[in-house]
């Protein structure tokens, strides 16, 4: 008997338009961090480039089944997730077959919806997830709108820099107008600062103007410049078994501990 499983895996798409924000880096670790925190998470590689599956050390050639599989309904979740490294963290994996999704599936009336039923059939309860994680393409095409609609919230990784809020203010338009016409409620789980140097006074400048806007909308963990973190990948690994002492190791744990700290109370929760 589990008294800790949440009644339905929770649904979280990592969505930034912009690339180089660190978002499929925070979906990996924050993916590794809640598998290690006891949760079962599966990360849908949702992005055409594949890095997240390439990260989690899916070679190309094991990528039989895809995302884009289970986006047309060819093949059930159960059927196309891997295992990795990571105790308790699966993958469904990308290829470069997702870059035709807009144009292959123009034709069907639910293309913005996809996602949405193949995530949210009974087939997804018999991997008995905690969490689900989407890695979005860097834009807000079919795919990031078959992520949000599918999705509970949305984690947004904002990188620490100049005009980082101006980019943030198009992916708030495109959450506010799947809200209305798709998904009501849909919500923004938090903005996550990556890439953050706290000694540079323009980091400070952008983590104050995006407290100063957004509030409690921001995560308290800030996500480091870390040498470690942009070395992992290259391993096939999740910064925090490439190595468990790096500060941004320590960040993505922090991150975790957040959003599991949001879980409902046991009473609400599944006993299976």
């Amino acid at each position: 008997m589990n008294l800790s499983r949440m009644t339905n895996p929770k649904i979280l798409s990592v969505a930034n338009q912009k690339g180089g924000v660190g978002k499929t880096t925070t979906t990996i670790n924050l993916g590794a961090a809640l598998a290690r925190a006891g949760r079962r998470v599966l990360l849908i590689d949702l992005d055409p480039q594949g890095n997240a599956s390439t990260g989690l050390g899916i070679e190309l050639a094991d990528r039989n089944i895809t995302t884009y599989d289970l986006l047309t309904g060819d093949v059930l979740p159960s059927n196309a997730v891997k295992n990795t490294s990571v105790e308790n963290l699966l993958i469904i994996p990308a290829t470069t077959d997702l870059s035709s999704a807009d144009i292959n599936l123009m034709a069907n009336e639910k293309r913005s919806f996809m996602l949405h039923d193949a995530l949210h059939q009974p087939d997804i309860d018999t991997l008995a997830l905690d969490y689900i994680l989407i890695d979005c393409p860097p834009s807000l095409n079919i795919l990031t709108v078959n992520a949000m609609i599918a999705s509970d919230s949305v984690v947004v990784p904002l990188q620490s820099e100049f005009f980082a809020l101006e980019g943030l203010s198009q992916l708030m338009l495109t959450v506010r107008d799947i809200r209305q016409t798709a998904k009501p409620s849909l919500r923004i789980e938090g903005v996550v600062l990556t890439m953050y140097d706290k000694r540079n006074n323009l980091c400070q400048q952008v983590e104050a103007d995006a407290r100063g806007n957004l509030g409690d909308l921001v995560f308290e963990t800030v996500i480091p410049r870390n040498v470690r973190l942009s070395e992992a990948p290259s391993f096939a690994l999740p910064v925090i078994d490439y190595d468990p002492a790096s500060k941004g190791s320590h960040a993505y744990h922090a991150l975790a501990k957040e959003i599991i700290d949001r879980e409902p109370t046991p009473r609400n929760r599944r006993v299976s």
